[in-house]
């Protein structure tokens, strides 16, 4: 009977041990704002075979809603020139609603600015890539994100203050 109680205490502690560890799970994710402009259509379509310049930008955000609940925001845009002529701009913002438990105070900045992004990217990246392509042109694959050096220079810019303004346009 001794060694009963004692398997139940192992068990016990086992059981707190695994209550403990770093959860982060996602509740739902979903499309929050998408708009895709081809504003000289049909001209824009016949640049077959040209090269276009194509400005991406990408931003975090998160809001907290509740002790341990969060939206995350990946915000996508890009903007296709050629010869000054705006052949089509995107912008795309995809979130999620994820539960982080048990995860230390200083770990939540990067889980939730770099692990939950990275989880969002490849449902944004097909829905980019689906919109440029039902517009009439070849799909717009983005090559993976850094969200780590993305957060690195968020951090970097909170500290510092002074990389705010510097931003090339």
């Amino acid at each position: 009977m001794a060694e009963n109680t004692s398997g139940n205490g192992q068990d016990g502690a086992a059981s707190e041990r695994q209550e403990a560890q770093p959860q982060l799970s996602i509740l739902g994710q979903y499309l929050k704002d998408l708009s895709f402009e081809n504003p000289n259509a049909p001209n824009s379509l016949t640049l077959q075979g040209v090269q276009p310049q194509i400005n991406i930008n990408v931003n975090v955000n998160a809001n907290q809603l509740g002790e341990n609940d969060y939206e995350v925001m990946l915000e996508l845009e890009a903007h296709a020139e050629h010869e000054k002529q705006v052949i089509f701009h995107v912008e795309l913002t995809y979130a999620g609603i994820f539960r982080l438990e048990n995860i230390p105070q200083e770990m939540l900045g990067p889980a939730v600015l770099i692990e939950c992004p990275r989880m969002l990217f490849p449902f944004a990246r097909r829905i980019l890539a689906d919109a440029t392509r039902d517009g009439g042109f070849p799909p717009l694959m983005l090559d993976p994100i850094d969200f780590a050096a993305m957060y690195a220079q968020r951090v970097q810019q909170a500290e510092g203050g002074e990389g705010e303004g510097q931003q090339a346009s």
